[in-house]
């Protein structure tokens, strides 16, 4: 049975074969892990299929600017580094033991993928220089930089775009 999971005005459908889950919901960031170490962050959804441990953030600007100065591929690699440590934590630490089944499949994957889904405002005015393409394509350019060191192909993906090669469709 497939899994439909929702972030802001966001439906992710997950295929039958994966396993996502909100981890900045589950009990164990909630209640042991969010406040370690002055803070920690989580990517929105982990979500593990056969091979591979997809790390998945979401971000929607199509109606709130982003306000933050942090840059955002930085931001994406703190709650990919925290997410990491946290399913760590969790597997060894955690209360629930469904939580901590779900920690230790995941981390027994092969392969991971930090997934940046960005949905942009419509640009005023589109040019061949300045697209909506083009900027997903520097997000991920500068994503690369900052998470090779745990995947050095990272995708910026987005509805217009297609989600290809991911295992979940998403509509509004």
């Amino acid at each position: 049975m497939s899994v439909t999971l929702e972030e802001g005005r966001l439906k992710f459908q997950f295929e039958e074969t994966s396993v996502p889950w909100k981890y900045d919901d589950s009990s164990f960031h909630r209640n042991q892990f969010q406040s370690f170490a002055g803070g920690t962050k989580g990517v929105d959804f982990p979500c593990h299929t056969k091979g591979t441990l997809w790390l998945i953030e979401v971000k929607d600007y199509r109606v709130h600017e982003r306000q933050k100065s942090q840059d955002l591929s930085e931001e994406v690699a703190e709650k990919v580094r925290d997410t990491l440590a946290g399913l760590v934590a969790l597997r060894i630490n955690g209360n629930d033991l469904d939580e901590r089944k779900r920690a230790t499949t995941a981390l027994k994957k092969k392969r991971l993928r930090v997934v940046l889904h960005l949905e942009l405002p419509k640009l005023k005015r589109v040019s061949k220089l300045y697209s909506d393409i083009k900027l997903h394509r520097d997000f991920q350019e500068h994503l690369k930089a900052v998470v090779r060191a745990v995947d050095s192909h990272p995708k910026v993906v987005c509805m217009a775009e297609g989600l290809q090669y991911c295992p979940w469709t998403v509509t509004d």
